[in-house]
């Protein structure tokens, strides 16, 4: 992708949504105002030049003044709270959502644990917010009032004033292949999450039942059954962080990442179909249970439930797959 896209992303991304469409037709118009009928990539660099930086392109589109941190280091400063704010809010609820799952027990009631879980990670991600946003401001504010230099251009991410060409190591990145930070987030959630019921499925997965008090009283699961694939399990875990660690830095859907995510996604499937398909990993009293609510034999219903949740496993992971290698081939 040419110097002017990606040079009209780098503006554009510092701006509102709802103005970057407009904002993008007319900073194009201008650049190609100022370029020569049959111009050459030189004369792109040079019209880039006069432009300058970005950032300071972007700041003369603000509305707002930017006080709080100077224009020198505002862009940084942004960036840099961007990147740590969704790291510490992650880190802070999967430790939260771990220490109160190992600390649950069978006679609390579920719907006011799953309440104060909620109310508790709001809590938290708000301090954490406050922590980070205070001390990165810090920081910050400290490098504003101790730079004496005359210069207040805003830094690249280098630390040394933007040049045409930084943005030869910036990808352009196309809106449909987007990775996003919540995406990122989003997905080490889900493997806090579903790691923290397998390990503790007797605890959380099951019929319940009671009136004021809701209780667990037949687990789905033979844990002891569960915990014999632990190798398998941690596997997987390692696989999916990896796997989030790697989107966050490519930031777009890669042919290696669309790779990788296939290979995840075989390794997952396959040991999910030798998990559920174990005879013994079902606990026998669940079995006989349901199937006299549903008027067949224990067996039959183990069956369906096996049957069908491979069907859905199988076409997820499929989707998944193909999604991947969809948005990899978008140019």
């Amino acid at each position: 992708m040419g110097l002017i896209e990606v040079y009209i992303q780098e503006v554009t991304r510092r701006l509102p949504e709802k103005k970057r469409r407009d904002i993008a037709l007319e900073l194009r118009s201008t650049i190609e105002e100022m370029l020569p009928d049959d111009y050459s990539e030189l004369d792109v660099e040079e019209v880039l030049g006069e432009l300058g930086n970005p950032a300071t392109v972007a700041s003369g589109y603000r509305a707002q003044p930017m006080h709080l941190i100077g224009p020198r280091y505002y862009d940084l400063y942004i960036s840099l709270l961007k990147v740590v704010f969704p790291i510490a809010a992650g880190i802070a609820l999967i430790s939260l959502i771990i220490d109160s799952f190992m600390g649950f027990s069978q006679d609390e009631a579920v719907i006011p644990k799953v309440i104060t879980l909620i109310v508790e990670g709001i809590l938290r991600v708000l301090e954490v917010g406050f922590q980070v946003f205070f001390w990165v401001t810090m920081v910050f504010a400290v490098l504003e009032r101790t730079d004496k230099g005359k210069d207040q251009s805003p830094l690249s991410a280098s630390l040394q004033k933007w040049t045409p060409n930084d943005l030869r190591s910036i990808p352009y990145i196309h809106k449909k292949k987007e990775i996003t930070r919540f995406n990122v987030f989003s997905g080490l959630m889900w493997t806090a999450i579903w790691t923290t019921v397998y390990f503790y499925a007797n605890q959380f997965v099951g019929v319940y039942e009671g009136g004021d008090r809701i209780e667990l009283v037949i687990p789905v699961f033979q844990q002891d059954i569960l915990l014999n694939y632990w190798p398998f399990i941690l596997l997987v875990i390692a696989m999916e962080i990896w796997l989030a660690f790697y989107k966050s830095i490519k930031r777009q859907w890669t042919k290696k990442l669309a790779n990788f995510n296939l290979v995840l996604e075989m390794i997952t499937t396959i040991g999910f179909i030798v998990i559920v398909s174990n005879p013994d990993v079902m606990n026998p009293e669940f079995l006989t249970y349901m199937g006299s609510l549903s008027d067949t034999t224990a067996m039959q219903f183990r069956n369906a439930i096996v049957g069908g949740s491979i069907t859905i496993f199988i076409f997820a992971a499929a989707l998944n797959v193909f999604d991947g290698y969809r948005k990899s081939r978008i140019h």
